[in-house]
């Protein structure tokens, strides 16, 4: 008998209740992953993301963020992606030497491994904040991208905590939920970009290389979406 399965599980389970009650708990959410995208997951989203000459190109040249030159992006100008992404990173009190770094040898660690470390840029690319709405926007963004079923368990986990534990922020929620999604799909793929080759490239420019049109697609989202409507029962909830 194995008792390395039922204790895993214990773990596994004892984590997406963590995580269910307090959806900020990273290294939690990380270690989900091994769960939520298991071996064959990760193959299938290896052929899906080999369908596209783009990212079919990523796999074969397995492009990294590697460790960040802390200096050299600090002392880039205002405005440019680097200086975005290293003022993102101290304003969330994020710790650069943190990041996930992981060895990437085959097509599937590498998406794992490019995922994980592109995070925070994605999150500069499609101005999300990082309180849990900007992290569903990020996650339904990256689901439109790429398709894991990790970015779809934290939307679930992430819905789950809205109806139990923070229903009166819904609306903020579920808003940043559907802008990632149409981001996502309206941009072209993302995965695989050499981001070391960007840092200094203008933020904007950046975003129109990708097709990341955010002041059309927040035009677009009340269209789609019709006005909050302002009655006692939604205030009062």
């Amino acid at each position: 008998m194995n008792l390395n399965s039922p204790l895993t599980l214990a773990r596994d389970v004892w984590r997406a209740a963590r995580v269910l009650r307090n959806p900020n708990r990273l290294q939690d959410i990380i270690d989900l992953a091994r769960v939520l995208v298991p071996p064959t997951a990760m193959r299938r989203i290896v052929e899906r993301l080999s369908q596209s000459p783009t990212c079919a190109r990523a796999l074969t040249e397995r492009p990294r963020v590697g460790r960040l030159p802390l200096a050299t992006l600090r002392a880039l100008p205002e405005g440019t992606l680097g200086r975005a992404f290293i003022d993102h990173l101290e304003r969330n009190g994020l710790d650069p030497d943190a990041l996930p770094q992981r060895e990437a040898h085959t097509p599937e660690d590498y998406v794992r491994a490019h995922l994980l470390e592109s995070h925070d840029i994605w999150h500069v690319l499609t101005g999300f904040d990082t309180d849990v709405a900007g992290e569903l926007g990020v996650q339904a963004f990256s689901l439109a991208q790429v398709g894991t079923p990790f970015a779809l368990g934290i939307l679930t986990g992430g819905l789950a905590n809205t109806l139990l534990y923070a229903f009166h922020e819904r609306d903020a929620r579920v808003q940043a939920l559907a802008r990632g999604w149409v981001l996502g799909r309206r941009a072209r793929p993302v995965f695989g970009a050499p981001w070391r080759e960007l840092w200094a490239c203008p933020l904007e420019e950046v975003r129109q290389r990708y097709g990341l049109d955010l002041l059309a697609v927040d035009a677009l989202l009340p269209v789609l979406m019709g006005p909050v409507k302002d009655d006692p029962a939604r205030r009062a909830a």
